[in-house]
């Protein structure tokens, strides 16, 4: 889970290399010929960068926190969890979560704009409120965690998720704010948690941040096990399945289904990095990459910036290009 006593994320200025930036939970996109990275921060941070190497500070993209985020989570004080950007219908919609502390008294909103583009007259992000909800004792998810994915029959789906009952996914409205009716609701993940843990326990069955990337007729769920956010202590991991459907069945290489503890290793922690995780996975100019925050052993387990090229072997299963976390 995201906490709140996660580092004062992204305060840096200037131009720097990927290596010197801390984040936690990046995504990204590109607009023209510039990449836009968002991360979990004071309002979401943001930079911006020509070659996905050396990144410039931007505007974060809430001045003052949403209105409603503190009747979600009080003293939210705009420190925003884990974005989601996608480009759709000329519009850049930013899915983002509130939350407390340990509690999945959260929600998913989301904001809009026609540019990522500071400088350009019609950028303007233009929030649209809640799109789901979870609420302590009446929940057994988490309202964190979004990812947007439209399936083949370009119908929109929101996966997201940590902890408690596992990793979900509900079919959303054609406006993409509103979930769609009749209602559709699948898990998509999930590991075993203790039977007697009170509801509002996020209990033991660590995994959390979906995101769903499409490729050759597949659907490849990445998720994250473990823990997150606890310096020399964090086990964060990345594992992979994959489905025909984007609501899944998910299964590992070993054809153990993700709803039943699977989940194929491709990034974990060693040494140098006590653990990593929370990635997001594009394709860029024909390459293929993925986009994750790591825990620099050699500076107090620092939350850095990765980001690594795929490469795919012959059955179609993924594993990063390059070992960065040497």
């Amino acid at each position: 889970m995201k906490y709140i006593f996660i580092f004062i994320l992204c305060l840096l200025t200037g131009t720097l290399a990927a290596q010197d930036i801390m984040v936690h939970d990046p995504v990204a996109i590109k607009q023209g010929d510039t990449y836009y990275l968002f991360c979990t921060g004071r309002g979401i941070s943001v930079f911006s960068s020509p070659d996905l190497k050396n990144w410039e500070r931007k505007p974060q993209v809430f001045t003052e926190e949403p209105v409603w985020a503190d009747d979600v989570a009080a003293d939210f004080n705009n420190h925003i969890w884990a974005p989601d950007i996608t480009f759709h219908d000329g519009k850049y919609y930013l899915y983002y979560s509130v939350s407390a502390f340990a509690k999945n008294t959260s929600a998913i909103g989301l904001t809009v704009n026609t540019t990522l583009d500071a400088d350009d007259p019609n950028y303007k992000w233009e929030d649209q409120g809640i799109v789901i909800q979870s609420v302590p004792n009446r929940d057994l998810w988490n309202a964190i965690d979004p990812n947007l994915v439209f399936d083949d029959n370009n119908a929109p789906y929101l996966s997201f998720g940590s902890f408690w009952g596992g990793l979900k996914m509900v079919k959303l409205s054609e406006d993409l704010k509103t979930i769609a009716e009749p209602q559709e609701w699948h898990t998509i993940a999930r590991r075993e948690r203790s039977f007697d843990l009170a509801d509002s326990n996020p209990g033991d069955a660590a995994l959390e941040a979906p995101f769903i990337f499409k490729k050759n007729g597949w659907y490849y769920q990445f998720l994250s096990w473990d823990l997150c956010c606890r310096g020399e202590n964090s086990t964060y991991k990345v594992v992979v399945g994959r489905s025909k459907n984007a609501v899944g069945p998910y299964v590992d290489k070993d054809g153990v289904a993700l709803n039943n503890g699977g989940g194929t290793l491709i990034i974990e922690g060693n040494e140098n990095w006590y653990g990593a995780g929370h990635n997001s996975t594009y394709t860029f100019d024909d390459k293929d990459y993925i986009i994750f925050h790591a825990y620099d052993a050699n500076q107090n387990g620092a939350p850095k910036l990765k980001i690594s090229e795929l490469t795919w072997d012959e059955e179609g299963w993924p594993s990063l290009k390059n070992n960065i976390l040497e």
